[in-house]
């Protein structure tokens, strides 16, 4: 009976965060729906989460970045049951607002990992993957191909920072650097950004770990493209291109830098 209180409540709640007037009051209400949801088990908080993707059409930004901080939350703790709200935080990354976008992306690639740590142990552990997770995937790819566009195409530097972060992520998660696979995934399991490409050595339905590897490389290019034309972007845009994705961690992963990049030239900030 606690259990259909609080979904009740929850419920209440959401529909006094879609319909009032007041965004205070919306945004009172999402938090302690929120503070719910995360209390509920998978299954419960599942039911609500119809409810909440509604709340994607709120003319308030502030309401829809919120509204991603929340299914970032609840969708990890029930991530079978996640397939409605994952494209959200897609089309979110069209939003209008930048700081929902920025939202979108930082959720997303906390998903985005989650979601690949799951389908390298779950087919490791059991042998086999489960289909919502597949479609969660397909939705992982979408949200990559969503922030590889802002990374690249012209758009609000802010956004685009956070775009680059999601691409050295994107590269240092199939970049192998030797781990052996099984210690690995026994020791790191529900860890964010742990996975690494070496966990797939023994094959994989889903993820081609050759095609993978062979992304981030591609991906590694599209970043020293962008250093050779330093002098035409933002000086912030290429100073986090050089100081975290290059020189930093992915120099660590024993990729060399093509010569002429160590002189580039001086941009403005």
């Amino acid at each position: 009976m606690a259990i259909a209180d609080s979904r009740d409540q929850a419920l209440s709640l959401l529909t006094a965060a879609t319909n009032h007037a007041d965004l205070v009051v919306k945004l009172s209400s999402l938090k302690q729906a929120k503070d719910i949801l995360s209390s509920l088990n998978s299954s419960s908080a599942a039911e609500l989460f119809p409810y909440l993707a509604d709340l994607q059409l709120s003319p308030q930004s502030l309401v829809r970045k919120f509204l991603v901080e929340i299914i970032e939350d609840v969708a990890l703790k029930a991530m079978e049951h996640s397939s409605i709200l994952v494209p959200v935080l897609v089309a979110f990354l069209r939003d209008v607002d930048c700081d929902v976008v920025k939202q979108s992306v930082v959720s997303g690639t906390n998903f985005f990992c989650s979601v690949l740590e799951e389908l390298a142990l779950q087919f490791q552990q059991h042998g086999k993957v489960d289909r919502w997770l597949e479609e969660l995937w397909v939705w992982m790819v979408r949200f990559k191909e969503g922030v590889f566009s802002i990374a690249l195409e012209p758009g609000p530097v802010g956004v685009k920072l956070l775009a680059l972060k999601f691409l050295e992520t994107y590269v240092l998660l199939f970049t192998s650097d030797n781990i052996d696979s099984e210690k690995s995934v026994g020791a790191t399991r529900g860890s964010r950004r742990t996975f690494n490409v070496s966990w797939l050595n023994g094959g994989h339905p889903i993820l081609d770990p050759v095609a993978l590897t062979s992304d981030a490389n591609r991906t590694l290019f599209i970043l020293m493209d962008m250093l050779r034309s330093a002098s035409s972007l933002p000086g912030s845009v290429t100073i986090t291109v050089v100081n975290c994705l290059v020189f930093d961690k992915i120099w660590k992963h024993g990729v060399q830098l093509p010569y002429d990049l160590l002189f580039l030239p001086q941009c403005s900030m």
